[in-house]
Order: C-alpha cells, then structure tokens, then sequence
C-alpha cells in the first residue's frame, strides 16, 4: 500500500490544537450533535503522548456558513476523504453519541477501501448501530419549542444558549440536522471489525445503558471492553481527565 503523506494545506474537516508530530499515535475525535471539535481542546494537554485530531462537521465553529450534512453516509465520506493522508502512523477512533456512530462507519469505509483500520475504536454513549430506533422520539421532526424542550432533557446545552433567542437562532439548525443524521441512520449488514472496541458510557445515562453499550460486542471479533463512568449523557465533560487517562491506559501510552 502507498505510504499516505501528511498534506501541507489546512483541512477544514480537521482541527489540530497542539500539533505533535512525533507522538505514536494519532487519535481522532468524533463529536456529539451539535458539538465540535472544541469538545476535545484540552485532550492535548490529558494525552502528552498522542496527537489528538478533532473532527470539524460542517454548519459550526469555522464552517459555520457551510450548510450542516442532513445524512450520515455523506458526513462519514467527507471525513473519510478528510482522514486519508494522516494514517501514515498508528490511529484510534473516539466518538461521543452522533460521534460513535460516525467513527464507526468510517472504519467500515476504511476497511472496504483496503486503507489501514484504527488500532482501537471507542465507542461511548450510543446505542449499536443494528439496535432500532423505532420506539423513540424523532427529534429532528419536532416542532421548535418542543424540540428545544425535549434538548433539555439531554443536559448538553449550557443554559446560556437555550435561553438566549439569538443564539438558539444560530444553532437549532445544526441541532436539528445532527439529529437528523442520527435517527435516519439505516445500519447495512457487514462482517464484524477485526479491531478492538471499547464501549464507553455513563451510569446514570438512559438513552445508552450498561446493557446496551454490551450491545456493540457483536461489531468486533477482536477483544470487546465495557467502561462505565460516574455521570450521564454527557460524562465526558466534567470527567475529561478520568475518561482521557482510561484512553491512555488503553492505548499503551
């Protein structure tokens, strides 16, 4: 296989914070709806030992002008396409919620395209992709006042933005296509990845709970590891140290 080279050009797909050119390993970060790659900004400093690469999706933070991906199949292939020249060295995948999902159909469209495949894949706070959305609510297709009700319920958004109408303004349309991406997932039968996959979630998390984060088990055929923290949905970001050093004992770093 041709040896990737790492492109000279920014890729506004991709966000490096603390570039490390001479760490072992690469680890890219896949963000919840919503989120961005500022979600991860202080996984440099938590992960000395690895360049860490947030993914960028469009409709926020620099791309706020680009329209939001409205599919997940078009959002994996443009982070595929973005990820290709930076596999020249070990990798890992990590994605939260909407993230998992993505991560994970990009290893699979690494793997159909006979590219190197993450040396470990993360999964944390998503249902597996086989399991049926069809007894939950369809957020994207909510009404506004009651979709921002229900995004409450989440405990993802900072106050300041849900009740700031301007802000709301701006974002609601990211949400809402995020969620979007999410829920018109439709999962298509592939053999199980043979890498290691760790599944990652909150105790107090109902929407994804110990029982189904087990679920994933059947999307590897390497090793299968379960990992709950203290908190819920979104556990990652007041336990960013705790989270970060259980990746690092992970990945032998």
């Amino acid at each position: 296989m041709t040896i990737l080279n790492r492109p000279t050009k920014p890729n506004p797909w991709l966000t490096c914070f603390t570039p490390h050119p001479t760490a072992t390993l690469r680890l890219f970060c896949f963000p919840y709806a919503g989120g961005g790659a500022p979600v991860f900004r202080e996984w440099s400093a938590l992960l000395p030992n690895a360049e860490i690469i947030a993914l960028q999706y469009p409709g926020r933070g620099a791309r706020m002008m680009e329209p939001p991906m409205q599919s997940l199949p078009e959002l994996a292939a443009g982070i595929y396409e973005a990820i290709l020249p930076h596999l020249n060295k070990p990798f890992a995948f990590f994605g939260h919620s909407l993230g998992s999902l993505v991560a994970f159909e990009v290893a699979r469209l690494l793997r159909k395209n006979g590219h190197p495949l993450p040396r470990h894949l993360f999964v944390s706070a998503r249902k597996a992709p086989h399991v049926p959305r069809t007894a939950e609510k369809q957020m994207h297709k909510l009404p506004e006042q009651e979709f921002i009700e229900e995004l409450k319920t989440y405990n993802g958004t900072p106050k300041e933005i849900l009740e700031n109408k301007d802000l709301m303004e701006l974002v609601l349309p990211v949400l809402r296509a995020d969620f979007r991406v999410n829920e018109t997932y439709e999962y298509g039968e592939e053999p199980a990845l043979h890498i290691p996959l760790t599944a990652l979630t909150g105790i107090e998390d109902s929407r994804a709970t110990e029982a189904d984060m087990t679920k994933w088990s059947l999307h590897t055929s390497d090793v299968f590891t379960q990992q709950t923290f203290p908190g819920d949905h979104f556990y990652l970001n007041p336990l960013q140290k705790e989270l970060t050093a259980f990746l690092a004992k992970q990945l032998n770093l």
